[in-house]
């Protein structure tokens, strides 16, 4: 039985019922499991299951948008670390270990030329964690507020553990992929560093390289990844990313760019309703470590600034005059820095942070989803923006920080 992600959204809901009779088979019998036990009692006994992944699974090139996506997503393949994350969040979510089951969600692309994805998400706009008292960008952790040290055990779905590259390579650290409880979409997760080293909520090199990583796992073109920032709609402080699934293309993937430095090593996006800076790899190799490097520089400035601020990664097209019709021949990180929000904002029709600035649009009600314009989503996009002078002066600091790389 095909317990991949992209079979469980296409299908209707009564085969689904079906599908969940199947849950307590591993795919491959040769394979790790990463499914509970039946018992719950059982669920805090056992072993945190690892995904150990090297080189070789990392998916560069090749992956693509059937032509008439999302409807035949069923002919995709899996990787492997498809089918453990499907597998194992489907379990969950038949355990009822969300707030809310995440029933098919009512999509619609926004007439226009941005190409917004809206989608009616009622569930996590009522039911999701209320965020907690942040003040300022780099917040220290407090471990009296809530934090992924307090999960239950059976959130946590399993641990990416990276082979080293080779004997004198320094071992990387390990990740928890543990489920989002108030998921946006089919298989929504969170990428976690050790909980137990109370990180706050500031990229660090090591998530970033697991959640780009994670996204070359993945065979699903739709797979991506992103981080908020304190201040840019973080309800956690307590380092983290987010990964989900998300059967359409977006705006981001081909938008086109303008080179900032002599090198191409930054581009703004300056058509997107929220121009970002691009930074991009064709896949796994010294190119990767590189932005890496650079995509931390660039938002260790932007903290140390107190500037908010969000990031997104995807398959995407290389640099350039690129289209929505190009093809996704490596990797785009997208950064935006943005006017500082700090507690619940349930004024408009979504909340902006990583997915909205990327073009997908979670809304909270029936009428803001029969009303949604392209108009009024940019208007909501941009009053988050910063103004034009401080961000032509982040502009500069980012170049300069390029720029530096070379002396």
């Amino acid at each position: 039985m095909d317990l991949c992600l992209w079979l469980w959204q296409l299908a209707p809901p009564t085969s689904r019922v079906v599908q969940v009779a199947f849950m307590a088979v591993p795919c491959d019998s040769q394979e790790t499991s990463y499914l509970l036990p039946p018992n719950p009692e059982d669920w805090e006994r056992q072993d945190i299951p690892d995904f150990v992944y090297g080189q070789k699974d990392l998916v560069g090139k090749g992956i693509q948008w059937p032509r008439d996506a999302p409807s035949p997503l069923d002919t995709l393949p899996q990787s492997r670390f498809d089918s453990a994350l499907c597998s194992a969040w489907m379990q969950r979510a038949e355990l009822g270990l969300f707030r809310y089951r995440l029933e098919d969600l009512q999509t619609q692309i926004l007439p226009g030329s941005v190409g917004f994805v809206a989608q009616l998400n009622i569930e996590r706009g009522a039911q999701r964690r209320r965020p907690q008292n942040i003040q300022s960008v780099r917040q220290a952790f407090d471990p009296e507020q809530f934090n992924f040290n307090k999960i239950r055990p059976g959130e946590v779905l399993f641990r990416l553990q990276r082979q080293p590259n080779g004997p004198a390579a320094a071992k990387q650290e390990d990740i928890l992929v543990v489920i989002n409880v108030s998921p946006l979409e089919w298989g929504h997760v969170l990428l976690v560093p050790e909980p137990a080293h109370g990180l706050p909520q500031r990229l660090l090199p090591g998530v970033l390289r697991a959640g780009l990583e994670a996204v070359l796992l993945s065979l699903h073109p739709g797979f991506r990844v992103g981080f908020n920032s304190l201040g840019a709609l973080a309800s956690v402080n307590h380092l983290h990313l987010h990964g989900y699934y998300l059967a359409h293309p977006l705006p981001v993937e081909g938008a086109p760019s303008t080179p900032l430095d002599p090198k191409g090593c930054i581009h703004l996006l300056p058509s997107l309703p929220a121009p970002g800076f691009l930074f991009y790899t064709s896949g796994p190799g010294p190119d990767l470590e590189a932005l890496i490097n650079r995509v931390c520089r660039a938002t260790d400035y932007l903290s140390d600034h107190e500037i908010a601020h969000n990031l997104f990664v995807t398959r995407g097209a290389p640099p350039g005059q690129t289209s929505s019709s190009s093809g996704l021949t490596g990797i785009r990180v997208i950064l935006w820095a943005r006017k500082s929000s700090f507690g619940i904002k349930e004024s408009g029709a979504f909340n902006v942070a990583l997915c909205e600035l990327a073009g997908h649009l979670p809304v909270k009600t029936s009428q803001d989803f029969g009303s949604l314009t392209e108009a009024a989503a940019v208007a909501l996009i941009q009053d988050c923006l910063l103004p034009q002078t401080q961000a032509e002066e982040v502009q500069a600091a980012l170049v300069a920080l390029v720029a530096q790389e070379e002396l």
